[in-house]
């Protein structure tokens, strides 16, 4: 698997710069015919909201949108989507998002979290979440993280265990109050 930048492309392009997932790949191997870079603000029109859908809830977002909120993520510089894209179709396959959250705590430590994992049903069992997940702990490592935390459904314990994630017991259960369907 190759982490590639465009020549074409500036680093504004990229949700977040390319640079600095160097040194960051997993050390398992998948196909050639994919590559892992973060999220560009052309990837609207390479499947990346509809691979989404096979996660959770989307809705109807339109190009001009979901690049206002692009460059948000953007300019917090807290937002780190990693994406792979099959270079054979130009379609974004997997994708999961490293999110910093800054602390008092552990003499103002950053947290990270990783959420909305998701690999194309097409092509999973290639190991590309398994490449995407050890991305971003190995990004958080060099991002300074003091922790990496995750929620996940009950039938994706074992895999994230796999991975180094442990359960803490007494402390498995997440809590949500919905504000907004």
């Amino acid at each position: 698997m190759q982490l590639q930048e465009s020549d074409s492309e500036s680093v504004e392009d990229f949700v977040f710069d390319p640079k600095i997932l160097h040194g960051c790949q997993s050390d398992r191997e998948i196909d050639s015919t994919f590559q892992i870079r973060p999220l560009r603000i052309s990837d609207y029109s390479r499947h990346f909201l509809q691979l989404l859908t096979q996660l959770t809830t989307v809705g109807e977002i339109d190009e001009k949108s979901f690049q206002t909120r692009f460059k948000e993520m953007q300019k917090t510089g807290m937002y780190f989507v990693i994406v792979i894209e099959d270079k054979n179709t130009d379609k974004i396959v997997a994708s999961t998002t490293l999110f910093l959250e800054y602390k008092f705590i552990h003499t103002n430590a950053i947290r990270a979290r990783i959420e909305d994992v998701v690999v194309d049903e097409c092509v999973r069992g290639k190991g590309l979440g398994k490449v995407l997940v050890a991305t971003a702990i190995s990004l958080a490592k060099k991002l300074r993280c003091y922790k990496v935390s995750l929620d996940c459904r009950d039938q994706m314990i074992r895999f994230y265990e796999s991975l180094g994630f442990i359960a803490i017991p007494g402390r498995a259960n997440m809590l949500v109050i919905r504000l907004h369907e």
